[in-house]
This record gives structure tokens, sequence and C-alpha cells, in this order.
């Protein structure tokens, strides 16, 4: 599914990642792990092709990203890709339904054929009755969820999670750790994680543990 192959990224005259080479199976569950500047949002974004590398090439189901235009990588983003982030990121004047319609908007889906998917997603994600709420009506784990309907919307076959349940209290922690793995089996999606929290990496299928840019294990 997705291969790294020595990797670089600098900022400045910072080495944040320092040859990274590792692969990841398709419909497989890995958190990346390691203190902090150690690299693994950088890693992250470099897979989700929200930044480029220095040095080295990434190719995920085939493509190597970072030949392609900005056109056509943003196209693959879109369809290929899905992002959940720490704070959520949704936009406070839309409801729920409304944000996780966004991306197939993007995509060039009608209203009608977007809000379909989107309540379909949002009932499977227990959120039926709050479709019309807008984020500040929302609890965090709420706000979570409809991120990941969001993230969803347009069948991707990678989910990149940053941080998920950085802000969640220890019930909707537990809750999101479980969901990933229904999500894997019902969309039969790969997963990739950034996370500090040790009980989600110790859940995963594997860790990749970061360290002075460098992969340990």
């Amino acid at each position: 599914m997705i291969e790294i192959q020595d990797i670089h990224k600098k900022f400045g005259h910072v080495h944040v990642l320092k040859g990274i080479n590792e692969t990841i199976q398709s419909s497989e569950i890995v958190s990346i792990v390691g203190p902090s500047g150690a690299g693994k949002t950088t890693l992250l974004h470099l897979i989700g092709t929200l930044s480029k590398p220095d040095q080295g090439k990434i190719l995920i189901d085939g493509v190597n990203i970072f030949q392609l235009n900005d056109k056509e990588l943003s196209a693959f983003r879109n369809r290929k890709l899905g992002f959940v982030f720490q704070f959520h990121q949704l936009l406070p004047e839309f409801t729920a339904l409304e944000n996780a319609c966004i991306p197939a908007f993007i995509a060039g889906k009608s209203r009608k054929e977007a809000a379909v998917r989107a309540e379909e997603l949002l009932s499977y994600l227990g959120l039926a009755d709050r479709m019309h709420h807008k984020p500040t009506e929302l609890s965090g784990g709420e706000q979570q969820r409809v991120a990941i309907a969001r993230a969803l919307i347009n069948s991707p076959s990678l989910l990149l999670a940053d941080e998920p349940s950085g802000n969640l209290d220890v019930q909707n922690k537990q809750e999101l750790h479980h969901l990933f793995f229904s999500l894997r089996e019902t969309f039969k999606i790969t997963i990739v994680v950034v996370t500090h929290d040790t009980g989600l990496a110790d859940m995963a299928d594997r860790k990749i543990i970061l360290q002075d840019g460098k992969i340990l294990a």
C-alpha cells in the first residue's frame, strides 16, 4: 500500500528525517510513535502529500506521489486519502452533515449524492440524531466522529490520523481506539496513526518507532 524510500526532510538547518525506509501493507493499522521532535508528524504529512521531501520517494498504491503536478496531487489526495486531526478542524458555521460533505463537493459530487453518503457515515458512527447540529453543539467525541465521517466520504484507501485522541476524555479515547478497528473491517482501509497514546499505539498491528529522525523499530 505504502512504500517509503530513503526519505530525508530538513527545515532550515534541522535535519528532521534522516533516510526513512518503510513498507505498510494494505488494510494494516500502523502507529507511529516516538518522543516530541522525532519527526512523526513530518512523516505523516509527507505520506499525506501535505509536504514534499528533500530526498527520496513515497509510493501509494504504486503511484510515485511526488511526481504528480499540483493539480494531480490535489485530486489524488482528495480521492485516495482521508485525514483526522487532533483539533477536528470542523467549520463552525456548518452543521455536522455539511462538514462531512465538504470533500465530496470538492470531488465534484452532487449535493444529493454527498448528503446521502454523509448521512450513511454519520449514522454508522452513531450520530444519526446529531447531523444538523453545529460543532459548538457537539461533544469532543462527537466532533471527532464528524471529522472521521468527513475523512471517509470519498471512500479513501488510506486514513491518516495525527494525535486523534489527544483532546478526548478516557471513555471517548477508548471508543475511538476500537472504532479504528471497526473502520478497517467495514471499509477495508489502511490506517496510519501518529500518537503519544500508548494504549492506541499498542493496539495497532505494528508500531513504527521514530527517534532523532530515524526508525528504531
